[in-house]
């Protein structure tokens, strides 16, 4: 455990209302994002059959996608996305009442997508992308070529040496009455923590996370059913 500052409960007080200021302003930042509107359509594979982008809304007016990494030839899915998962799935049932429907997206095949979501215990819809561009245009699924060539551009910046055909991410969008969708929101790797439901509250212990002696953050992470 780090060595922390002992100070009064009046200095405490002062400090915690400067970072709640901080909090606050962050929230006002995204706000102000604006929108795209998607010129190019996109159709998925699911369990409900072919769907457009659109139809995964599901008669909603918001919808979030979660980048789930798994790879074709992958056996399963990506551990830190399952982790990921273990969180979201539960909040599923509430964002519908608030006009959001939410989905993962991955480029697998269905049937692999199927059999590790029943292997996990989970209940929300995932999605194929695999005979469509979505996961590359959105920057999270990259060719051997484009990674040999040093050409991955993720989160925002161009990256050489990555290893991994897939990576993390989520997106939103919004759609209007005459039917176009909106891109609203992408955010990838460490933006996707403010969604961990396990590091907030890991993040108000004294110890906090404690991965300052693993070979890297998330080391600890396994499937659910493997720890």
């Amino acid at each position: 455990m780090n060595e922390q500052r002992i100070v009064s409960h009046d200095d405490w007080i002062a400090a915690r209302k400067e970072l709640l200021a901080q909090e606050k302003e962050l929230t006002r930042q995204r706000d102000r994002l604006p929108w795209e509107r998607l010129e190019k359509d996109y159709v998925f594979d699911g369990p409900d059959g072919r769907e457009t982008l659109a139809e995964l809304f599901a008669g909603s007016g918001q919808l979030i996608v979660y980048h789930f990494m798994f790879d074709p030839g992958w056996d399963e899915g990506c551990m830190i996305c399952s982790f990921m998962a273990d969180h979201f799935a539960p909040l599923v049932v509430h964002l519908r009442q608030r006009d959001v429907t939410m989905v993962a997206v991955s480029r697998a095949p269905l049937a692999k997508l199927e059999a590790f979501r029943q292997r996990m215990g989970w209940d929300f819809k995932w999605v194929s992308s695999a005979s469509n561009d979505f996961s590359r245009d959105f920057r999270v699924s990259f060719t051997q070529e484009q990674i040999d060539r040093g050409e991955v551009e993720y989160n925002y910046r161009r990256e050489s040496g990555h290893p991994a055909t897939e990576l993390p991410g989520m997106s939103v969008f919004a759609t209007n009455t005459a039917g176009e969708v909106f891109h609203t929101y992408s955010t990838f790797a460490r933006g996707l923590e403010a969604f961990l439901g396990t590091y907030r509250f890991l993040d108000v212990v004294p110890r906090g996370r404690d991965e300052d002696g693993l070979a890297f953050t998330m080391q600890w992470i396994r499937h659910r059913d493997r720890y």
